[in-house]
Order: structure tokens, then C-alpha cells, then sequence
């Protein structure tokens, strides 16, 4: 046990390989996409296998591996690129599997029904497996915020004791959006992540959805695939929750924390932060590392 009271539980992979097979969100792809068990301190890595010839080693999943994007997390070596990785990481992290493979034959995840429930399902039929190292732990010993002044933008870190991971989101896009002010603030386990915030999807604007449209993306999407709000709610579909847009945007936090590559014990609290803010945040906390000390295979900052 280290001296925090946190105690370093074990690394996780899964027992055996599974798959999801859907439509890219943003190609309008069909993809296939394989969960596959991985060795200690293996960490999260994607293969293309439509790629091979240009870059047969994995993209591993951390902060240093990602690109600039607006509205999603991509990841990229050797001129291979892995978009919108965001839901994947987070039923990975949201369920502590630490060593995974995913394979996939395209650009991108398929996007299911904008959430990450499709890839829950899928390693809940894997079965998780203990393997024989600790799990690195990441500690926020002082606080830290990444602040976008112009949007009222901000994702912030912060100790927490009891030690745990809290992630609270306060969305507000004012009086005159169609998707109403929502807050909420969960302690994030893989229990809570399976019940609370799997099956919470994607939500857009409809006018958000016709500029993409127009640059080429999503063009085997539709309004049943997703959340689409128009003028009166939401078009086509219907909640699963009463604030589905919050949860998902918590949902997304945990996909973008995970490229820290460790367990995270903190309180996050975030408003109107998107995935860029989150990874600016997540570069932050990487460079604090070096002014912690280390104990037990984990490192506080």
C-alpha cells in the first residue's frame, strides 16, 4: 500500500479477442475493429491492418502520439492516423483494461450509436483478465487548469482525498441553444462507467450536422445513428437519460484522460471543455510528472 492510502492494484488485459463491426462516423466506412489481449505494460495500441505496408508498428494511445483535431481525439506514427478514438479509449479506461490491441481496417472506430456502449458490450463478452505488474498511478497533488478565455472554456485538476477519480462537467451553451443547461459529477469506477456512461451518444446541432455534411463527413450517418438537436430538441430520436448530453461529454473527458497511459486520482471539473482543452490538460499533467517522486511502480505530482 502506498503512503496515500492508495492501494496499486494490478494491470488488466482481456482473455480473448473480440469484435465490433460498424460505419465510420466521419468516412462513412464500414469497419471492423478487434479488441485483442496484450502483455503487461503493453498500454493501449491501435493497428490499421489497411495500412501494413506503410507502418506495421502500433499507434500506442498516449498523449504524445496525438494530432491536432477540432471535435475528436486522433492519434498518428509513421504517417498512420487513428481518428476519433475517444469512445474506444473510454470503455477501456471507464472498465481498467490497461493491455489491448485494437485492430481495425479503416481510418477510424466504427461509430455504432455515438456512444461507447457497443465496445462495453464487447470486452464485457472478452472477460478481463489480472496480470502480473502494477498498474502506474498518476496522484494530482496541486492544482492545474487549461483555459480557453475567448470560448468560457475550462478543464481543471485538482487533489482529492479520500483519493479517487471524480469527473464533473457543467454544460451550458445559454438560453437560446436547444439542449438545456446540465451538470453532473460522478466518481468513476467500472461499475459506474458501465451504468452511467456507456450508453450516453454523441450529440450535435442540426446546422453543425449540415456544415459537415458539406466538407464530406458523415454521409452514411443520420439522425437515428446520433443526437441531433434542432430548433425544438432533439430530431429523430429520443434520450436515454434526461442529461445524456453531460454524461457523454464526461463520457469523452475519460477517452482523452486515458491518453495520460495510467490511472488518474483527482477531481476534474470541466465547462465547456471539448477534447482539445482535455488533452492540453492531460500535456500539462505529463509535465508535472517530474516533480513528483515515485513509490511502488506509481508517480504523484
Amino acid at each position: 500500500m502506498w503512503e496515500s492510502g492508495i492501494v496499486v492494484r494490478r494491470q488488466r488485459t482481456i482473455q480473448r479477442p473480440v469484435e465490433v463491426r460498424g460505419i465510420g462516423f466521419l468516412t462513412g466506412a464500414s469497419i471492423r475493429l478487434r479488441f485483442l489481449p496484450a502483455p503487461p505494460g503493453h498500454g493501449i495500441a491501435f493497428r490499421r491492418i489497411d495500412r501494413l505496408g506503410l507502418g506495421a508498428d502500433p499507434v500506442p494511445a498516449t498523449i504524445e502520439y496525438t494530432v491536432p483535431r477540432e471535435r475528436r481525439t486522433a492519434i498518428e506514427r509513421g504517417g498512420v492516423t487513428i481518428e476519433m478514438t475517444e469512445h474506444v479509449l473510454a470503455a477501456l479506461y471507464g472498465l481498467r483494461v490497461d493491455n489491448c490491441l485494437v485492430e481495425l481496417n479503416g481510418p477510424e472506430p466504427p461509430g455504432c450509436d455515438g456512444s461507447s456502449q457497443a465496445f462495453v458490450e464487447a470486452l464485457f463478452q472478452a472477460g478481463f483478465e489480472e496480470q502480473d505488474a502494477p498498474r502506474d498511478v498518476f496522484v494530482v497533488r496541486r492544482g492545474l487548469r487549461a483555459v480557453d478565455e475567448k470560448r468560457g472554456a475550462e478543464v481543471a485538476a485538482r487533489p482529492l482525498s479520500p483519493p479517487a477519480l471524480v469527473v464533473g462537467y457543467d454544460l451550458d451553451y445559454g438560453p437560446a441553444s436547444p439542449i438545456p443547461a446540465q451538470a453532473l459529477a460522478l466518481e468513476i469506477t467500472p461499475e459506474s462507467f458501465a451504468r452511467e456512461l456507456a450508453a450516453a451518444r454523441t450529440f450535435v446541432l442540426e446546422a453543425e450536422v449540415k456544415a459537415l455534411k458539406a466538407q464530406g463527413y458523415g454521409r452514411r450517418t443520420t439522425a437515428r445513428d446520433l443526437l441531433v438537436f434542432g430548433r425544438d430538441g432533439v430530431i429523430d430520436n429520443a434520450v436515454r437519460f434526461p442529461d445524456e448530453c453531460v454524461r457523454h461529454k464526461i463520457l469523452d473527458c475519460l477517452g482523452d484522460f486515458a491518453l495520460m497511459g495510467c490511472d488518474l486520482y483527482g477531481e476534474f471539473r470541466a465547462r465547456r471543455s471539448g477534447h482539445r482543452l482535455n488533452r492540453e490538460l492531460i500535456r500539462g499533467l505529463k509535465l508535472s510528472q517530474g516533480a513528483g517522486g515515485a513509490a511502488g511502480g506509481s508517480r504523484a505530482a
